[in-house]
């Protein structure tokens, strides 16, 4: 290959315009309205716009990316690690095009896509797996009968692609509702809603295995990771090797990640995915056909570029090397644009400034920059922060100190949490001097993780200085000029803010449920986003934290809840309406 287009943006398109220049290959970045004047699009030979501010109109659109490739002479597209790297179609129209597609080839992609497909392929090769349905469920009444049968909790998951996250039923009652909601994720992203389900194994470590294989038959299990820090399916931390695993399990995981991939013929870069329980048992989860967001962990491990191993594998060489032993520890960091004080909240807006940390061991992979805008309708990643060490340990205590050097400022994110949770004996026993083991599971933060983070800034509480009391910041306009006014919390800065725009005084809330803007009686919206699901009727009575919308936004789930208990007045919004942050949606009267 000569040329290779990017079909991705953002951090994933940096990394491989930065693997394209170091092969001596030229590159193609495309991009959207808005990422014009990106770094992932400064970095690439080419640049080439698709017109259109969209995913939709844009990095999901397959016949641009075609138009692309074919106006720019590229010879193969590389399909980044989101939006199309695991989309089948867009595999065979690459290659109907006589371009070099670098990744597994669309039949493989469509099998391992399909999860049903892929269970019955991991049983084929011997792959452990916990009591499941083979097929996909015909309702949301058979899976409660499952439940009953063999749980709960259990997991409710599409059958269709990767991108929508599985939700897990802890209780009979909770089955409908989230089947429903699993079931509308899939038919938006795939225009297919089945769903299967499974024994949910308690409190489970989420390890996977990061796979090579060649044309010849060849595989290699590079590295494993542990991803079991997350939070509602969406990673926050991951690990290679994954530690405080025997040596009997990782053999296990090894043998069956080759025995899956050769059992369908697999070529290029790909993860095998497994849940590990407390009691030690392994059960076969999920294939990704593509090379993930948190591969970076595993290259730091083992000094493999798997970017350029993938070019050399779609070129039809072989691997020419075992497994390879790993070399130290390595921790990911996502550094996402939410707000760990206020439930994770996710914070689009515009980043003032991004302050990289540095030092022996530690890399930060960032397409974001001073002035870059966090839009709700794209992905909340700001940046992947990767610390090495020679062991686990030495990592944790670089990473504490790397976190701190890291400031990213106009926005929110989940720097706070970082910080704090290598320093919780759960994640961290190394450094605390815990005689308790690694104890992080996959609901490790909703259930077990004492959040005491405060908010980020304005509009919220913030601490004061040391014997002063807490203020709080309030934004008015005097004249035309934008001001930020300090004032003393006890004062209540909703009150003062209707007060300086000449509002009635609205009633201060009892209760600040994270997230959520109140006003009184009122329920706004936190954040802009598409309300996907409305949970409630007007005249309903609701109690303190029962679900009234969901939002989507930033391609996750926000839910809203009632901050207090009353009967639902004023419903403004149906499924589909776009709501701006502030925007009312009811109130909640007595």
């Amino acid at each position: 290959m000569h040329k290779v287009l990017i079909a991705d943006h953002g951090e994933s398109a940096l990394r491989v315009a930065r693997a394209c220049r170091d092969a001596g290959i030229a590159s193609v970045a495309v991009y959207a309205d808005p990422d014009r004047d990106t770094p992932h699009v400064r970095a690439g030979d080419e640049g080439f716009a698709l017109g259109g501010d969209s995913p939709d109109t844009t990095y999901l659109n397959i016949s641009k990316m075609l138009v692309a490739a074919k106006a720019t002479g590229a010879d193969a597209v590389h399909p980044g690690h989101g939006l199309l790297s695991q989309s089948a179609d867009f595999a065979q129209a690459v290659l109907g095009e006589g371009l070099t597609w670098i990744g597994p080839s669309p039949r493989v992609i469509r099998a391992l896509g399909d999860r049903a497909t892929a269970r019955r392929v991991a049983r084929c090769a011997g792959g452990p797996l916990i009591a499941g349905t083979s097929d996909p469920v015909a309702g949301p009444e058979e899976a409660v009968a499952f439940a009953k049968e063999h749980g709960p909790p259990i997991v409710i998951k599409p059958a269709a692609g990767d991108g929508c996250g599985p939700k897990v039923a802890h209780t009979l009652e909770e089955v409908p509702e989230l089947y429903d909601s699993v079931a509308g994720e899939a038919v938006a992203a795939f225009g297919r809603g089945e769903c299967f389900v499974e024994r949910y194994l308690d409190r489970p470590r989420y390890v996977q295995t990061q796979c090579l294989a060649d044309q010849h038959g060849n595989v290699v299990v590079v590295s494993t990771r542990d991803c079991s820090l997350r939070r509602r399916d969406q990673k926050l931390v991951e690990e290679a090797p994954a530690p405080f695993l025997t040596t009997e399990q990782n053999a296990r995981m090894y043998a069956v990640s080759k025995a899956i991939l050769k059992e369908v013929g697999y070529v290029g870069a790909g993860t095998v995915e497994f849940l590990v329980g407390v009691d030690g048992t392994i059960s076969f989860l999920d294939i990704h056909t593509c090379l993930p967001a948190e591969h970076a962990v595993s290259e730091e491990v083992t000094r493999l570029d798997l970017v350029r191993e993938m070019f050399r594998l779609a070129d039809g060489e072989e691997l020419g090397y075992g497994d390879p032993n790993p070399l130290g520890h390595s921790i990911a960091f996502r550094v996402t644009s939410a707000d760990p004080g206020r439930n994770f909240l996710l914070t689009p807006g515009t980043v003032t400034s991004v302050v990289a940390p540095s030092g022996p061991g530690v890399r930060l992979d960032t397409s974001v920059e001073s002035g870059s805008v966090i839009d709700p309708g794209w992905d909340p990643l700001v940046a992947n922060l990767i610390v090495t060490g020679a062991t686990r340990e030495q990592a944790l205590q670089r990473a504490a100190r790397a976190l701190v050097e890291c400031t990213v400022a106009g926005v929110a994110t989940a720097i706070p949490f970082h910080r704090a949770v290598v320093k919780d004996p759960a994640f961290a026993p190394e450094l605390t001097g815990s005689s308790e083991p690694f104890r992080v599971h996959t609901r490790w933060i909703e259930t077990e993780f004492g959040n005491d983070i405060p908010a980020f800034g304005p509009p919220f509480r913030a601490v004061g200085a040391k014997g002063e009391p807490d203020r709080e910041r309030v934004v008015v306009e005097v004249g035309g000029r934008r001001l930020e006014v300090s004032l003393p919390s006890s004062l209540g800065v909703r009150t003062t803010r209707a007060a300086a725009v000449g509002g009635a005084r609205p009633k201060r809330p009892r209760h600040k449920t994270p997230g959520v803007s109140l006003f009184g009686d009122t329920l706004t919206s936190p954040m802009q986003g598409l309300v996907i699901r409305v949970a409630v009727e007007e005249g309903q009575d609701v109690k303190e934290g029962d679900l009234v919308v969901v939002l989507e936004a930033m391609k996750m789930e926000q839910p809203l809840n009632a901050h207090r208990a009353g009967t639902i007045k004023g419903l403004t919004v149906e499924v589909g309406a776009s709501l701006t942050s502030g925007g009312v949606i009811c109130e909640i009267k007595d």
